[in-house]
C-alpha cells in the first residue's frame, strides 16, 4: 500500500477533477505530492491541508501559469527547495474546447497547444535532471482521440497527438535513467459546459465495450501503476476507456 513511500511527485492541475484523483491515489500510495494549480488556490490548499493532516510534510501547493514557459524551471525549483528531490512528474493539466474548422484562432492555438503539448515538453525538460538523479518517471495524460480524432476538436486532438508522440520521443531521449509513459482517458469526466448534451454522452457510453463511464480513479490507478510498479515499461500508452478505442 505504500509503493511510493519516500518518493516526491509533482502533479499539474492537481486541485480538481482527474488531477485531484491522481494526487489522492499517489498520496495514498505513500508519495509526497507537490500540487500544482493555476487559479484553483482554495481547492489546492484544502487538498494539501487534508494530506498534511494525514501525514505531516507530505504535500505542498505550487502556483504557476503553465503557458508561461519561462516560469516552468521555477516550478521544478520550488519542488526541490521544499522536498529536496523529484521522483515523478504527472503532466495532467489541460485545456479542452471545440475548434470548428474555419473558426480556429491563434488564441485557441496558444491555449490548446500550450497546455496540452508545449507545457509538458518544457516542464519535463526542466525536471529531467532531477528525475534522472532519482531514476524517476514521467506520466503524460493524453486522450484516446490523440489517435482517433473527435469531430469538431481538430486542434485539441492534434495537440494531444503531439503529446503522444512526445511521450515516445522523450522515452528515447531520457532513457535509461527516466521512464516516460502516458495514460489516455476515454469517457471519464464530461467537460464543464454544454458541449456534450445527455444524448451525446449516452451515445459515447453505448459505444464503449463496457457500456459505462469510467471514474477519475480509474485514471489515477493507471498513473500510480506506471510510477510505482511498471519498472520495465517506457514509451507506452495505456488506454483507460472502457474499450471505446478498440472499435472507433
Amino acid at each position: 500500500m505504500h509503493e511510493l513511500a519516500g518518493k516526491v511527485v509533482l502533479v499539474t492541475g492537481a486541485a480538481r477533477r482527474v488531477g485531484e484523483a491522481i494526487a489522492r491515489r499517489l498520496h495514498g500510495a505513500g508519495a509526497t505530492v507537490a500540487l500544482h494549480y493555476r487559479h484553483a488556490v482554495a481547492e489546492a490548499q484544502a487538498l494539501a491541508a487534508e494530506f498534511e493532516a494525514l501525514r505531516p510534510g507530505s504535500a505542498a501547493c505550487l502556483q504557476a501559469d503553465l503557458l508561461d514557459t519561462a516560469s516552468l524551471p521555477g516550478l521544478v525549483d520550488g519542488v526541490l527547495e521544499r522536498f529536496g528531490r523529484l521522483d515523478g512528474l504527472v503532466n495532467n493539466a489541460s485545456s479542452f474546447f471545440p475548434t470548428p474548422l474555419g473558426e480556429i484562432t491563434e488564441a485557441a492555438w496558444d491555449d490548446l497547444v500550450g497546455s496540452n503539448f508545449k507545457a509538458p515538453l518544457f516542464l519535463t525538460q526542466a525536471a529531467a535532471p532531477a528525475l534522472a538523479a532519482s531514476r524517476g518517471a514521467v506520466v503524460n495524460i493524453t486522450d484516446i482521440h490523440a489517435e482517433r480524432p473527435l469531430a469538431g476538436y481538430a486542434l485539441y486532438c492534434a495537440a494531444k497527438g503531439a503529446l503522444l508522440t512526445l511521450t515516445r520521443a522523450l522515452a528515447v531521449e531520457l532513457g535509461p535513467a527516466v521512464r516516460v509513459n502516458a495514460v489516455a482517458p476515454g469517457p471519464i469526466l464530461w467537460p464543464e459546459g454544454d458541449d456534450f448534451p445527455a444524448a451525446a454522452r449516452q451515445a459515447i457510453v453505448d459505444h464503449t465495450l463496457l457500456k459505462r463511464e469510467g471514474s477519475p480513479d480509474d485514471i489515477a490507478r493507471a498513473v500510480c501503476f506506471l510510477l510505482a510498479e511498471a519498472t520495465y515499461v517506457t514509451g507506452q500508452v495505456i488506454n483507460v476507456d472502457g474499450g471505446r478505442s478498440a472499435h472507433l
